[in-house]
């Protein structure tokens, strides 16, 4: 069995976080590592950190004290008033200070990255269902069945972004085979794996499968947001899609520059910015409560791209949640 996972020798890390690629930053200076302070840090900062530690896209600025284990107290914060223009190779290239004060650890920065490409679905409607196929050597080629596992496909659902694995078919109808390489067999997952490149394979390209003998996976599909509770889909409390559940975000730190993400992201022209008695008029929801202490910029694409707690982290109740009003237009 083999790994087909690189660690990166950088002098910037993630930790804490559920995998490399996401987490509280933390910096070496002189032969000791410490943390970065928040002031200042932003989307293009996180950038540089995604790229220096070879991982995908830059996909928010968390907080850093969401991550466990906490910070121990002894531990430095050793830079702050980082401004990168998101181009430079390294965190350590951006323009910084190494005269920290007045920043403790709960100021901590933390980024979110996505994990390089390195497996996809294909041939499916949608990036959340398809084929399996896994990229080696700069070229894209198939995984074998034998081995494979429900376990498996929690795996690629996860890394992909998208939601619970719903489907996993052991063999591909000529319609839906791959062609080309071969590149894994004897695939084994616990599903406790947070990529499928830390799971136990067989040889690159080594096997006796056939096209015949490609996995296909489905997944629920990825992150959502609604209004719900008025008249019109632009309109009502807020909920979003997470691991194929719907639930609601707290209010806690929420304004104007929200309502305008989510306004932005549903098409539903600007936020009318409604009163607090507007707001309520929608009602309680039911269900998890997924985000708390969201924070944009107003630049974002996606809720999902602002700095939030932990998904599921909050201490909140629903009667806090959020209600949108838009304009429609």
């Amino acid at each position: 069995m083999s790994h087909f996972f690189a660690e990166s020798l950088s002098r910037v890390r993630l930790v804490g976080g559920p995998h490399r690629c996401e987490g509280r930053v933390e910096v070496e200076l002189r032969g000791h590592w410490g943390t970065v302070c928040d002031d200042g840090w932003d989307i293009q900062d996180v950038a540089v950190v995604c790229r220096e530690l070879g991982c995908g896209a830059a996909n928010g600025t968390p907080s850093g004290f969401v991550y466990e284990p906490s910070t121990e107290k002894e531990q430095k914060t050793l830079i702050q008033e980082v401004n990168c223009n998101g181009i430079e190779d390294t965190l350590l290239q951006c323009k910084h200070s190494e005269d920290v004060f007045d920043c403790g650890h709960d100021e901590d920065a933390a980024a979110l990255c996505e994990i390089p490409e390195s497996v996809r679905l294909a041939g499916g409607l949608g990036r959340c269902k398809g084929r399996v196929e896994v990229k080696h050597q700069g070229k894209w080629g198939t995984v074998c069945n034998a081995g494979w596992s429900l376990s498996a496909a929690k795996v690629v659902c996860r890394q992909l972004g998208c939601g619970k694995a719903i489907l996993t078919q052991r063999f591909c109808n000529k319609a839906t085979q791959g062609q080309g390489t071969i590149w894994l067999s004897q695939v084994s997952c616990s599903g406790q794996e947070v990529s499928l490149q830390d799971c136990p394979s067989g040889n690159w390209g080594k096997n006796n499968c056939t096209h015949e003998e490609d996995t296909w996976v489905e997944c629920e599909d990825p992150f959502d947001l609604r209004l719900v509770g008025g008249d019109i889909g632009c309109s009502g409390r807020l909920e979003v899609l997470h691991r194929g559940v719907w639930g609601s975000v707290c209010d806690d730190g929420w304004g104007e520059t929200e309502d305008r993400v989510v306004c932005k992201q549903l098409g539903c022209g600007e936020s009318l910015s409604p009163s607090v008695k507007a707001r309520r008029s929608f009602g309680p929801g039911v269900g998890p409560i997924w985000l708390d202490d969201v924070h944009c910029s107003g630049k974002e694409q996606s809720l999902e791209q602002c700095q939030h707690r932990f998904w599921g982290y909050h201490n909140c109740d629903h009667k806090e949640d959020v209600a949108v009003i838009c304009s429609e237009q």
